[in-house]
């Protein structure tokens, strides 16, 4: 992100940008960063914006090749465009040749980084991916929030807070902001606070549940089950998410096998690096057979729920203690 920000800093843009990657909030952050820099509030003649794959680009080309209207530069955003297949090419030939009163930015959850235009913009302007952020960057942005308004967190509560809430900075923000409301003039926020205030992510109940199966605490991986349905989560969806969890053990447990570093598997299995020794010390519960047997399991009560033959909730609970039924 350094580039990007020098870029505000300086004030020297490129014609064109790519933000790409899993994490909203920073998209967001840039797209608006970008429009305050480039775009005057009060101009509404030089700023477009567009969103979904129905995107003209003819339409797109031509406004790019307009003028400006009394001012220095154009600004014209294309988000979830879908246009990094095929489908974009006549772009990316246009992109080679942007003229130079125009910033031309895309911002995409995913992109092929094979197509004609990721290569072009790659060779015209910049590039960045903005996925899951690395623990230090996690620990800052957290103190930074708080600080602006005058409040504290310790190194071993701010883990908490991140293993407990996510590592989505969108939520984060969102769990920060009940936080300080709730403290009010105290100062420190607490463990105690975060256990109050914060909304647990699935993920993290989904990966409880597992744990609680290789630990064989039936009763405990049924009552995070449970919780899941109070919140209105749907079985078949808790279904997809261990099943996610499962294959995700297996991939960590293949790559641990291969001596492949901690870094490069959580960036293989796409969990953030922090958390990559809970997945290992997950997956060493597990000898490889059962973890295959979960995927099985699943695929089998999956087939048997959309045709009728078991109840959704009564299946999810079946593949729940499978396991503990097999000891």
């Amino acid at each position: 992100m350094k580039e990007l920000n020098q870029d505000l800093k300086t004030k020297e843009f490129k014609s064109v940008y790519l933000l790409y990657g899993t994490e909203s909030y920073l998209k967001r952050q840039f797209k608006h960063r970008f429009k305050e820099a480039i775009i005057p509030s009060d101009d509404t003649m030089n700023y477009s914006y567009y969103e979904g794959k129905k995107v003209s680009i003819p339409e797109v080309i031509e406004l790019c090749n307009t003028m400006p209207f009394f001012a220095e530069r154009r600004f014209v955003i294309l988000e979830n465009s879908g246009l990094f297949s095929a489908a974009g090419a006549d772009l990316a030939t246009f992109v080679q040749n942007l003229p130079e009163s125009i910033v031309l930015m895309f911002i995409e959850h995913e992109v092929d980084k094979r197509c004609k235009l990721y290569k072009a913009i790659k060779d015209k302007g910049h590039v960045e991916e903005l996925s899951a952020q690395d623990p230090a960057m996690m620990k800052r942005w957290i103190v930074s929030l708080l600080k602006k308004e005058g409040k504290q967190i310790t190194i071993s509560t701010t883990d908490y807070l991140l293993s407990y809430a996510g590592v989505e900075m969108e939520l984060l923000k969102h769990e920060l902001d009940k936080l300080i409301s709730y403290i009010g003039k105290r100062e420190e926020i607490t463990k105690q606070d975060i256990d109050t205030v914060c909304v647990k992510q699935i993920q993290n109940h989904i990966f409880e549940m597992v744990e609680a199966v290789a630990n064989q605490n039936h009763n405990k991986a049924l009552s995070l089950y449970h919780d899941l349905l109070l919140l209105r989560e749907a079985p078949l969806r808790i279904l997809s998410l261990l099943t996610r969890q499962y294959r995700i053990l297996i991939q960590v447990k293949d790559l641990v096998r291969t001596n492949t570093s901690r870094p490069d598997i959580a960036k293989h299995v796409g969990v953030p690096s922090y958390f990559i020794g809970k997945y290992i010390e997950q997956c060493n519960k597990y000898p490889m057979h059962q973890l295959k047997h979960k995927l099985y399991s699943s695929a089998e009560l999956e087939e048997a729920i959309k045709i009728g033959n078991i109840k959704d909730q009564m299946a999810v609970e079946m593949f729940i203690v499978g396991k503990l039924r097999q000891n």
